[in-house]
């Protein structure tokens, strides 16, 4: 019980210790986590009573997550490349919806893969950054 405070604490203080371009970083680190859980959820047996309740919970939490992105957006700043994002954005809400209506873990894979691109490629924007400068200038995060 001890140890979850400390990670809880660690959590808290990396977030509000972190740069505007880290914590966009840190949100999709998120979604992807909550896709994983969903689709082990789905891998389920499905007498499993908690399986779809599972499934649920963490769409609307990488769906959460994402709006979250889509509401950082510096249209301003961004320019077409913010719009792009937006419709990228946009179509990943709509596939998660999907899956989680028809309950079927394809579009999930789908958005899965697509977030973990945008991740990767975010990392590795940052990581070639010697200051936050630039990173900062898609999302406008607060």
């Amino acid at each position: 019980m001890l140890a979850q405070g400390y990670a809880r604490t660690y959590r808290a203080n990396a977030v509000l210790t972190a740069s505007p371009g880290q914590l966009v970083l840190m949100l999709y680190d998120g979604a992807l986590k909550a896709l994983a859980i969903a689709l082990d959820a789905f891998a389920r047996p499905e007498a499993d009573v908690q399986r779809i309740e599972t499934i649920n919970t963490q769409l609307q939490k990488a769906q959460a997550i994402i709006r979250e992105l889509q509401g950082g957006l510096n249209f301003e700043a961004g320019g077409e490349i913010a719009q792009t994002m937006n419709r990228l954005y946009e179509f990943h809400l709509r596939r998660l919806f999907e899956a989680n209506i028809r309950k079927q873990p394809e579009p999930v894979r789908e958005v899965e893969k697509l977030v973990r691109d945008l991740r990767d490629a975010w990392a590795e924007m940052l990581s070639k950054r010697d200051s936050q400068n630039g990173s900062e200038r898609l999302h406008s995060v607060a």
